[in-house]
């Protein structure tokens, strides 16, 4: 299951929380701050995946019950994270889930609003959150990935109608926006293509 979907900027500002388990408001805004500093502090050639920090990790005293502990719990434990050029894109989930499906469905997402804004920036998250949260809600509900067609969550999107349009003399070239695939290129961002 997925807890939580994260984005953030380079200096740590969310541009996406989406927590699909209850959680206190204060647990959740250290949580942000905890698993923003740990990815951002790591090195570009360090795997995507890390341990649960321990404000969500399970307690200490759980673990010495007498009574065997099942392998796969729904207990959060698990961190993957895939870098943009300027958004780190987060996902927290348990340790049923598939870390390489994981790094696979942040790839769909990024692809699937890249496709919604042609050529996505920082800027279109912003001021389209709305567009952003759908695309997410054609993929995930209630923590379960339901879709990964690419095809299928755009124009579940787009049925909607929650993609706005750009003006068509916004001009997105070579600005210090911080756009997420403007500053690499289209054809850089994504390996193997």
């Amino acid at each position: 299951m997925i807890n939580a979907v994260l984005v953030f900027n380079n200096s740590g500002q969310p541009r996406l929380t989406k927590f699909y388990t209850q959680l206190d408001t204060a647990v959740q805004q250290r949580l942000i701050s905890e698993i923003f500093s740990l990815v951002s502090n790591r090195p570009a050639t360090a795997c995507n995946f890390l341990p649960l920090p321990p404000l969500l990790a399970p307690p200490p005293n759980a673990q010495k019950s007498s009574q065997p502990q099942p392998i796969h719990t729904d207990t959060p434990s698990l961190v993957t994270y895939r870098h943009y050029a300027t958004l780190y894109f987060i996902l927290i989930s348990t340790s049923t889930e598939s870390p390489l499906a994981l790094l696979d469905l942040i790839q769909v997402f990024v692809e699937s609003l890249d496709r919604l804004f042609e050529n996505v920036c920082e800027l279109d998250l912003i001021f389209n959150f709305e567009t952003l949260h759908a695309a997410l809600g054609e993929m995930i509900v209630g923590g379960v990935v339901v879709e990964t067609n690419l095809d299928t969550i755009v124009s579940g999107v787009r049925t909607q109608g929650k993609v706005a349009r750009r003006p068509v003399n916004d001009s997105r070239g070579g600005s210090s926006s911080g756009g997420v695939f403007g500053v690499l290129g289209r054809g850089e961002v994504f390996s193997g293509r």
